[in-house]
């Protein structure tokens, strides 16, 4: 893993920034929404074709949209683009999705491969319900179970990527990617957030992390297993 939190059990440097807590959140949020607008009105040719190709592939809904944990707890609906067969969870590997799995489409595999199935969370980000950076958004069962520490990770809005997805991805644990979320929590900064910005498109170039150990994604509750609700 590249940056285990038990070796950066203090701030690195140069992710510190000179900008109060308080101010630079609130300058983070603005800017979330700024840039997210932006981006959808830059990217919305993009985003017509990948509609209009997962509409021509199989004739059903272009996107996919879930109930996850936002700040604190509070439930909102994610939105991605639909890369897997209409009813995935009711057929083959049922709730987990694997590398070669054949319920995802010709369409998803070229937008999971290149991590364009999250593009429509530009929306959650534009409406205030995510932010560009942060801990990736859980399962509302999830969240309910976690322990006070994990709890932690909701403190700040759920991200299109965080620092688990730039230090691993889905190769983590479920258990090391609340490790490093939480360690996010803690150390946040502006200029971390650019870090991470800047890594994730390394991350995305190499495509990196799509899947766990096996070719399996793990189970977002623990190890790879049955999750509890449809697979993202």
């Amino acid at each position: 893993m590249g940056s285990d939190p038990g070796s950066v059990a203090a701030p690195p440097a140069a992710y510190s920034s000179p900008v109060p807590r308080a101010r630079g959140l609130l300058v983070k949020h603005a800017a979330d929404r700024i840039a997210a607008a932006a981006a959808l009105a830059a990217l919305s040719p993009l985003i017509g074709a990948i509609a209009w190709r997962i509409r021509r592939e199989d004739g059903g809904p272009v996107f996919f949209r879930q109930a996850r944990a936002g700040r604190d707890g509070a439930p909102f609906e994610v939105w991605k683009f639909r890369s897997m067969v209409v009813g995935a969870d009711r057929i083959g590997l049922g709730l987990n999705v694997a590398h070669g799995d054949d319920r995802i489409t010709r369409t998803g595999k070229l937008l999971r491969d290149w991590s364009l199935d999250e593009l429509p969370q530009l929306i959650n980000v534009a409406r205030g319900e995510m932010s560009l950076v942060g801990p990736r958004p859980g399962l509302l069962d999830q969240a309910a179970r976690y322990d006070e520490v994990q709890r932690r990770r909701l403190e700040l809005r759920p991200g299109l990527t965080g620092w688990a997805q730039v230090n691993g991805r889905n190769r983590l644990s479920w258990e090391e990617r609340i490790e490093l979320d939480v360690w996010y929590v803690d150390h946040w900064s502006l200029w971390l957030d650019a870090r991470i910005l800047a890594r994730t498109v390394g991350v995305v170039l190499r495509q990196e992390g799509l899947f766990g150990d096996g070719g399996v994604n793990a189970d977002l509750g623990g190890a790879t297993g049955v999750k509890a609700t449809a697979p993202v």
